[in-house]
């Protein structure tokens, strides 16, 4: 039986000094992030253009794509359409099983987790090898990335040295940040030099040049893809964008959001195989559509996987990207699960606070997304265990004053005279790590009709 995400919550929160370096590693990113939108005085117009501009992306979605695929087959990319996962994970196996192919690179891909490509592939007898540095730790680890920019957030440098020490040898006890990334690459770059074939993800797809753009910091896009004679890009269908002033536009917001810096270090335009070489896109619809025919949820396909929403996300921040049921974690994954059962409760995950909402480059509605999908699951009745009791009580109680009175002199009145350590488990999740506040005397409403009621 799966765990909720409170329960998972409650497993990470037991190591404090963890919770507290997670939180302030991801402030900091937030606050680097606020420095940079402030340091450019047209940001809110560009969030504004941005918004609109993937709004009529999904809006004339169909027709872009259909512009794109022909522009990069004419450009002599081969474009391949996958309905779902499973369609797309068996293109990628037949191209690389035609051509004989056994090791693949693959920089960061979040389609790729979506789909569980890696080991579908690895079941198929092909080496895969995660090159983005986070995503090589974690595969090294056997366990999926907590977060979408920054996948390892969660680890100690000296986790990694462990790790390291026993994967690939480092000095025993070795956790210098410099050390253990030079041990990384050195060891990396037998990868690239004996594979033969490469895989890239997309974060933009211009329609208007038949030509996509991959952004990366470490450069392990670029050497990847220029090594082998075959290069496999996959993407969601809504990264589209219509032109080369659209994809300018967000290559100015993307770093800038993410991890507070003015571009990535590395942003590669691939228009056309190498010559002598292969180069295929995949693009994946994988429930887009349906998603898309729904006004409500169709939004969320205006995100370019920024992951500020996660950075400023404080039920986030605190409980770890582990603790969600769906592959994408924080606010942006609430959203796009939607309704799924698997990650029910994690709807409720969310305090409604709005944060990633102001920070969203291309200002998705998370805050209200999430609320709706509260209202469907309410809906289909797969509220968390007790909510569908107790929630209806207190919408009785607060409907009314009289009860609401007696009710809150109930509180005050148990609050006194109860045992404190009772409290706890009366308080629920709540009550586990807080203290309930003493009980005031009298209630507000008898202080006001004593002192101001005259």
């Amino acid at each position: 039986m799966s765990q909720t995400h409170a329960r998972k919550v409650e497993r990470f929160a037991t190591d404090e000094a963890r919770v507290d370096w997670h939180s302030a590693a991801l402030l900091a990113l937030r606050d680097k992030r606020d420095r940079q939108a402030k340091s450019l005085p047209d940001w809110e117009q560009m969030r504004e253009t941005a918004s609109r501009m993937k709004l009529h992306v999904l809006s004339h979605l169909p027709e872009l794509l259909q512009q794109f695929a022909g522009n990069c087959e004419a450009n002599g990319m081969v474009v391949h359409w996958a309905r779902d996962a499973e369609e797309h994970n068996g293109i990628v196996a037949r191209i690389l099983a035609e051509r004989g192919k056994k090791k693949l690179v693959k920089s960061k891909s979040m389609l790729t987790e979506e789909v569980h490509l890696v080991p579908y592939l690895e079941a198929q007898g092909i080496e895969c090898i995660e090159t983005d540095l986070g995503e090589r730790i974690l595969q090294l680890r056997r366990e999926p990335p907590s977060h979408i920019v920054v996948p390892a957030i969660h680890l100690k440098k000296e986790e990694i040295g462990a790790l390291f020490h026993e994967k690939i040898g480092t000095r025993a006890g070795a956790s210098d940040p410099t050390y253990l990334t030079h041990a990384a690459r050195e060891s990396m770059r037998q990868d690239f030099l004996s594979a033969d074939a490469a895989m890239t993800g997309v974060n933009m797809a211009i329609a208007s040049e038949g030509a996509f753009v991959v952004c990366t910091n470490e450069g392990n896009a670029d050497m990847g893809t220029h090594l082998p004679d075959l290069h496999i890009a996959v993407m969601g269908m809504e990264k589209i964008v219509p032109d080369n002033a659209s994809a300018a536009l967000i290559m100015r917001m993307l770093a800038r959001n993410a991890t507070g810096q003015p571009s990535t270090s590395y942003n590669s335009i691939f228009g056309a195989p190498r010559p002598g070489a292969e180069l295929h896109l995949v693009i994946v619809d994988n429930g887009r559509s349906r998603r898309l025919a729904d006004r409500r949820h169709a939004e969320i396909y205006k995100c370019i996987r920024c992951g500020a929403c996660i950075n400023t996300c404080p039920v986030y921040r605190r409980g770890g990207g582990h603790s969600y049921a769906y592959f994408i974690p924080g606010p942006i994954g609430l959203a796009i699960a939607g309704d799924n059962p698997k990650a029910s409760s994690d709807a409720w995950a969310c305090t409604l606070n709005g944060s990633c909402n102001n920070v969203c480059p291309v200002k998705v509605p998370l805050r209200e997304t999430i609320a709706y999908h509260r209202e469907q699951l309410a809906q289909q009745k797969q509220l968390p265990y007790g909510k569908n009791v107790y929630m209806p009580l207190v919408g009785r109680i607060f409907g009314s004053e009289r009860r609401l009175s007696l009710a809150m002199a109930a509180i005050r009145l148990g609050l006194r005279v109860l045992p404190r350590g009772l409290h706890r488990h009366l308080g629920g999740g709540w009550g586990k790590s807080r203290d309930f506040p003493r009980p005031p005397k009298q209630s507000f409403a008898d202080w006001y009709r004593e002192n101001r009621g005259h």
